[in-house]
């Protein structure tokens, strides 16, 4: 859910990656497909806001992390 707006992704592919590949970014925690660059923001579609990418993830510690990958830390504020 966005830490700004609570926008919740329905699944859809609305982020593009600086290589232009578009996919759904909680998919690869953040991880573009195309090229392997990791994404440590999320833009919001609804509220346009930058967010940490773990911000968005209620559960931090529940999120399975992919084979080879790194789990996000959540920074306290």
């Amino acid at each position: 859910m966005c830490p700004k707006c609570t926008w919740e992704p329905d699944g859809g592919d609305y982020w593009q990656c600086h290589c232009m590949h578009v996919w759904n970014t909680f998919n690869t925690y953040g991880k573009c497909p195309a090229c392997g660059h990791v994404h440590k923001t999320t833009q919001c579609p609804a509220c346009s806001q930058l967010s940490p990418h773990a911000d968005w993830y209620l559960e931090l510690d529940s999120i399975p992390v992919p084979e080879g990958e790194e789990k996000i830390e959540r920074k306290e504020s």
